[in-house]
């Protein structure tokens, strides 16, 4: 995978819901063990995340959750907003991934 050997910045954002509190978490592939970060790249290759569309949208329902991931790789910076109803197949495991990783304390 040629993008294997550089970092990448994620920011994650979780709107929406029954509660509508936001969940906001950033992860840095260079702070990953070795093994999460081939994984994470993995991940990202299987979801051609730069190739994916900037929203993937249904139409409005209540209290569900909507998604933006922002990647930064290098000189590239990519951000898809997508709704939980709509997620692509080659998406999910990324975003179940993200979802999982501990959230950071902010820094403000």
């Amino acid at each position: 995978m040629k993008d294997e050997g550089k970092t990448m910045q994620i920011t994650v954002e979780r709107t929406g819901g029954f509660t509508g509190i936001p969940v906001t978490k950033i992860i840095d592939s260079k702070t990953l063990p070795q093994q999460e970060a081939a994984r994470l790249h993995k991940m990202m290759t299987e979801a051609d995340f730069f190739k994916l569309p900037t929203t993937i949208s249904s139409s409005p329902q209540p209290d569900r959750f909507q998604y933006r991931i922002t990647v930064e790789q290098e000189a590239k910076q990519h951000s898809v907003t997508v709704d939980e109803t709509v997620v692509p197949a080659n998406l999910k495991p990324l975003l179940n991934w993200l979802m999982a990783q501990p959230a950071q304390p902010a820094t403000h």
